[in-house]
């Protein structure tokens, strides 16, 4: 029987509250979308912003803070604080689905004050302008002490190019360390193939050295950390390869948490963990490997080339 919302433990809250923001951001991305006025803003080489964006930081900051005033939420988009932030966009609701897991007993004491939530409010935002919209994701990690430790990851379009109602389509994963993982099935790479997703507009000479060292049969140059995480999942890649700097914590916290408790690995490119401390630097800056498998990792991290290892931070 579901926990009631107030004796469930504070981690498992502030997951399912994750659940229910990330669905109503969703509708929002697309609220955008069919109005036809993205509202793009350059802030800087290839990183747009775009009303979405905005507003979806917002309801989901807004959202969980309301709630959880002693967690630290860090979110991609630097916004003015006296923004509107519309009634519509606050959620207070808690997915009864998550309520009704148990939280591992190692976790069910965590205070408020030691979560940090890491939020990329739309990861794709490139493609999104372009309308490649499988690529999109809303990202919602939930770190302690520093460790991945659950997130949820919404594809606002996901089934797109089958269903045409707009919004009928879309899927919700979330997943925490002791409870697993829900709304995806993992699924095999397929054997005797070499399948690698990289970076589909932030290429550079060390990211594609670093593939070539790989030698792949196939290479999947795609938009969003969340989207080449799925792939992973989704039996669609082997490996995630990025060779650079470029990649922030807001990507990757809600994808590594969700792919190491389904048994894949996600590193920096010289193998070490990725920390997800409220104080530490935002950038990735050793750049980022995953795999389907922790137990094929190591066989990728051993082909970077030395040449590239030096230029990235360990």
């Amino acid at each position: 029987m579901a926990a009631s919302s107030s004796a469930a433990p504070v981690l498992l809250r502030i997951l399912s509250a994750s659940v229910s923001v990330v669905n109503r951001a969703g509708r929002i991305i697309k609220d955008v979308m069919r109005k036809g006025d993205l509202g793009i803003i350059d802030k800087g080489i290839d990183d747009l912003q775009t009303e979405a964006d905005r507003s979806v930081q917002h309801c989901i900051v807004t959202s969980l803070s309301r709630q959880f005033p002693k967690i630290s939420i860090i979110g991609e988009e630097e916004l003015d604080s006296e923004g509107k932030v519309l009634d519509e966009w606050i959620v207070t609701s808690l997915d009864s689905d998550v309520l009704a897991k148990k939280c591992p007993e190692n976790l069910a004491s965590i205070p408020e004050e030691k979560v940090v939530v890491w939020v990329d409010p739309l990861d794709g935002t490139s493609e999104y302008t372009q309308g490649l919209l499988d690529h999109v994701t809303v990202l919602v990690g939930i770190a302690v002490n520093g460790k991945a430790i659950g997130g949820v990851i919404h594809q606002p379009y996901y089934n797109y190019q089958v269903e045409k109602d707009v919004y009928k389509q879309g899927r919700t994963l979330w997943g925490m360390n002791g409870i697993g993982v829900f709304g995806i099935e993992k699924k095999a790479p397929c054997e005797g193939k070499r399948i690698i997703t990289t970076t589909r507009s932030h290429s550079n000479k060390n990211v594609n050295l670093t593939i070539d060292a790989m030698k792949p049969d196939e290479v999947l140059r795609v938009g969003g950390a969340g989207h080449k995480v799925l792939l992973l999942i989704e039996g669609r890649a082997h490996a995630y390869v990025f060779a650079s700097k470029g990649c922030k914590k807001w990507d990757t916290c809600a994808p590594e948490a969700l792919l190491h408790i389904l048994g894949g690995k996600l590193t920096d490119m010289h193998g070490n963990s990725l920390e997800y401390h409220k104080d530490i630097q935002y950038l990735n800056s050793g750049g980022v490997l995953a795999t389907y498998d922790a137990a094929v990792h190591e066989w990728y991290r051993e082909r970077v080339p030395e040449e590239v290892k030096k230029t990235l931070p360990p």
